[in-house]
């Protein structure tokens, strides 16, 4: 599918592309302060994790697959079709009677949501010249670090003065302006040709990524113990899975996931960056809050807005990302975004404690922002410029799928290793109650002033106690710079590629495209369509 640009309105379709990105990535983040009242309302605290979680694992499922429908049959339809499903979703969770029904919904969500992602990088690579595209993937790169500024503010907000379900409702509004933007401003010219859906790859990978993700949600909860069979065999199951999924892929004819893209160096790279930095964002906006909840004795709705620095550098840095895109290497800038992390992560890690002020962990978190961002601008159009245009939206699913699964690993693996360290860090306490290291697991619960006095402990040990909270979350932080060392090297592994200008040749050479070979590591010639 081509974009019909003499019939398409380019700033409607602008609008409508933003509004669908907004509302999508919002969603990740509104619900959280808004979490509290839910259970008041309607129960379930036992379950309230899976409100995030079925949202996650089913948009980590469905990105690749309407990925690659996107390339099969046209961008505009599966769009549409992603912002219907999330309005359907939006509508269901705000009618949700109990906790079940919300899960189940927040899921419906999620699959809408794994359309909507990709698919909007795409159509803005499908739209626009090279060198207008750095400008344009900053905008959008922006917007999704604005709306995890906002979310939690915005949740809190509309809580207190409307009702936990608006939050949800808010959407509807959004999302039919999005669909009318879209529907009537964006035209595509068709392709016709016998398109082969690769059933195999789909369900195999359905059922890889649910096993992983189910393993890694229930890993470590009650009765799922990371050493039981039940959790052993949802990995072993994974590996399986996965193992049949790549030998299916190998022979499918029209794959979901082209493996030989992989031996282009740019996407390796840009895949390798975006799995380390899921895990890195996901460290940081889990973890600052608690230190910060900890040490500052400060409420959870005290603490929503205080990512905000971070998320702010975020939004700065995708913007430069966007713009120097043109100028330099792909590898030259996320090399020096890769050691920005490294010194943010440094910091927050090695140089951070109890005693540091708010206004230093604050500059603390906008070099974290100002490391990430670029990755949200600069990761879609390296991908996209290195990749025939009939594996575009494969590609653009591909950072979404990957920079999810990292923050599913991240979470996960830091999570394990904050509660060892916590728990080792309790035992040191003199004449603690072994038990009491045992129920109160993480630690995390003793942030809440009513656990504390449910527990009845004296206030000298609850200080003791979340010194030794503050000291396991550092202890996270300090492993978290081995992150951004593993991503300069995939940096680096993308080579001397850079975007190339609309009709340009090697290095800016007028008249005379570089031929794209897909082990080469070299972007190909710009193509104006999709």
């Amino acid at each position: 599918m081509l974009v019909d640009a003499k019939r398409s309105n380019v700033k409607l379709v602008i609008a409508g592309l933003l509004l669908g990105l907004f509302m999508a990535a919002l969603d990740q983040t509104i619900v959280s302060t808004a979490m509290t009242t839910i259970i008041e309302k309607i129960g379930g605290f036992d379950k309230f994790i899976w409100v995030y979680s079925a949202y996650m694992i089913a948009m980590v499922v469905a990105t690749p697959i309407f990925g690659k429908l996107s390339d099969m049959y046209g961008r505009k339809r599966f769009f549409l079709a992603g912002l219907i499903l999330f309005l359907l979703g939006s509508i269901l969770c705000g009618t949700a009677q109990n906790m079940e029904q919300l899960i189940i919904y927040r899921a419906i969500q999620g699959i809408g949501g794994g359309a909507l992602m990709p698919i909007v990088f795409t159509i803005i690579f499908d739209l626009f010249p090279a060198e207008k595209r750095g400008k344009m993937m900053g905008l959008f790169g922006a917007v999704f670090g604005l709306s995890s500024v906002f979310g939690p503010v915005m949740g809190g907000l509309i809580t207190d003065n409307l009702s936990w379900r608006w939050i949800f409702y808010i959407n509807v509004p959004i999302g039919i302006l999005s669909i009318i933007f879209i529907a009537q401003a964006y035209h595509e010219t068709s392709n016709p040709r016998k398109q082969i859906i690769d059933w195999g790859g789909a369900i195999s990978l359905t059922a890889f990524v649910l096993t992983l993700m189910f393993g890694l949600e229930l890993g470590g909860s009650e009765g799922w113990a990371w050493d039981s069979a039940k959790t052993i065999s949802l990995f072993v199951a994974s590996g399986i899975l996965l193992i049949v999924f790549l030998l299916i892929e190998r022979s499918a004819k029209d794959p979901i996931i082209k493996l030989s893209l992989f031996k282009n160096n740019v996407v390796t790279g840009g895949m390798g960056i975006s799995v380390l930095y899921g895990g890195i964002m996901i460290a940081a906006a889990t973890y600052i809050p608690l230190f910060i909840q900890g040490v500052f004795h400060k409420t959870a709705t005290e603490t929503s807005s205080v990512l905000t620095p971070m998320m702010l550098g975020v939004v700065l840095s995708s913007q430069i990302g966007g713009r120097v895109v043109n100028k330099f290497r792909y590898r030259d800038v996320m090399a020096i975004s890769a050691l920005v992390l490294v010194i943010g992560t440094f910091l927050l890690g090695f140089v951070m404690d109890a005693e540091t002020s708010r206004l230093v962990i604050t500059l603390f978190m906008i070099v974290i922002g100002l490391g990430i961002g670029v990755s949200f601008s600069l990761l879609n159009i390296s991908t996209l410029n290195a990749v025939p245009p009939q594996y575009k939206g494969s590609a653009s699913s591909l950072i979404t799928f990957f920079r999810t699964i990292g923050s599913a690993l991240g979470i996960t693996v830091f999570g394990a290793m904050q509660k060892s360290a916590f728990q080792s860090g309790v035992k040191e306490i003199p004449n603690i109650n072994p038990e009491l290291a045992t129920q109160i697991k993480g630690g995390q619960a003793l942030l809440n002033p009513e656990v504390q006095a449910k527990m009845g402990l004296p206030a000298d040990l609850i200080t003791q106690l979340l010194q030794k909270l503050a000291d396991s979350i550092l202890f996270i932080f300090q492993w978290t710079v081995l992150l951004p060392v593993l991503a300069l090297i995939f940096a680096i592994l993308m080579g001397r590629a850079r975007l190339q200008a609309s009709g340009s040749g090697p290095q800016g050479a007028p008249g005379k495209p570089e031929p794209q070979g897909e082990g080469s590591g070299k972007p190909e010639p710009s193509y104006h369509g999709g």
